[in-house]
């Protein structure tokens, strides 16, 4: 009798905490007396047919490591329906009977493609600093993304009130402002600009500011989504100098958001949710991705992922300019 085979990618954004569910992954297949193969660059991996075996000492030490050891790519090819039908029927010669595809809304439409097109059955693990996977109020990524912005603006504080100069920091989250308004309620900053916002955003940041100055307010952080149409950093800070001669600097954080040891948090639910895509696919279900909700673990369809994503909390987004004050 054939071993079942399950394959393992990441794809798409690294995240921090991908590496755990691999580990969990690897480590859970193997418990269970099933092989276990590592894709190498995302759905990439699958045209090329770029896939080895993994064993426990493949995962050894990499709990706390970022990125992630399966390398991830943007595989536009795997778009083509064509290109679609060749990798599942490479998935199949190969003994490769299920995937566990850790990333985002991109990975997880392929891998449902994959599922509806070609009976591949498929399991998703949510790996995306932004956050912004429907049915789910967590995702890999997003605690060590929004800790690292944090500590990078409580640095930027300090030099914003020893020269009484206003800050523009810029955070990623595409066009998503998750990571944007959790920060800005973290780090007391004075305003956020982010994509979901209902109302004019610079209207309502200079509402806030002027309300600052006038109770004699000298340093400001202003965070800004960096999805957002009408906050991009570089052009707000030019309107705000042109229109009020304001002392201002911006600061681009980037891609130091990705990187990084993950947090606890972020290394318990990569294990928890490798732990359970396996033997939820051994059991045989297919087409699902995982989640949490009210910090329980959840299985969510993977027709799903073209839902409304969930924008930031409206009680968070009305405190930002409340603490302000």
């Amino acid at each position: 009798m054939k071993p079942y085979r399950i394959g393992v990618l990441t794809s798409g954004g690294d995240a921090p905490g991908m590496n755990a569910a691999i580990r969990a992954v690897v480590r859970q297949s193997l418990d269970l007396g099933v092989d276990v193969y590592g894709i190498y660059r995302g759905f990439q991996g699958l045209v090329d047919q770029d896939w080895r075996p993994l064993s426990s000492r493949n995962c050894a030490n990499i709990l706390q490591r970022g990125g992630t050891i399966l390398n991830t790519a943007r595989c536009h090819a795997f778009k083509v329906k064509s290109v679609r039908a060749q990798a599942a029927r490479d998935l199949k010669e190969a003994g490769i009977d299920s995937l566990v595809v850790i990333g985002g809304d991109g990975s997880f439409t392929g891998a449902h493609l994959l599922g509806e097109e070609h009976g591949i059955p498929c399991a998703g693990i949510p790996g995306t600093i932004d956050n912004d996977l429907p049915g789910t109020e967590r995702t890999l990524g997003f605690d060590t993304a929004l800790n690292t912005a944090i500590g990078a603006i409580d640095k930027i504080r300090d030099t914003a009130s020893s020269h009484e100069r206003l800050f523009l920091v810029e955070v990623m989250g595409r066009s998503s402002g998750m990571i944007a308004v959790h920060t800005a309620i973290a780090c007391g900053a004075e305003a956020v600009l982010y994509p979901e916002s209902h109302v004019d955003s610079y209207a309502a940041l200079v509402t806030q500011l002027k309300a600052g100055w006038e109770r004699g307010k000298r340093s400001s952080i202003v965070v800004v989504a960096e999805g957002d149409q009408a906050g991009n950093p570089y052009e707000v800070g030019e309107r705000l100098r042109n229109e009020y001669n304001l002392d201002l600097r911006v600061v681009v954080l980037g891609h130091i958001q990705r990187g990084g040891s993950p947090t606890a948090i972020d290394r318990i639910w990569g294990s928890l949710w490798g732990s359970e895509a396996v033997k939820r696919l051994v059991a045989g279900e297919k087409g699902f991705y995982l989640g949490a909700q009210a910090n329980e673990l959840v299985s969510i369809p993977l027709s799903r992922i073209h839902d409304a994503r969930p924008e930031p909390p409206l009680a968070l987004t009305k405190l930002v300019p409340t603490l302000a004050l």
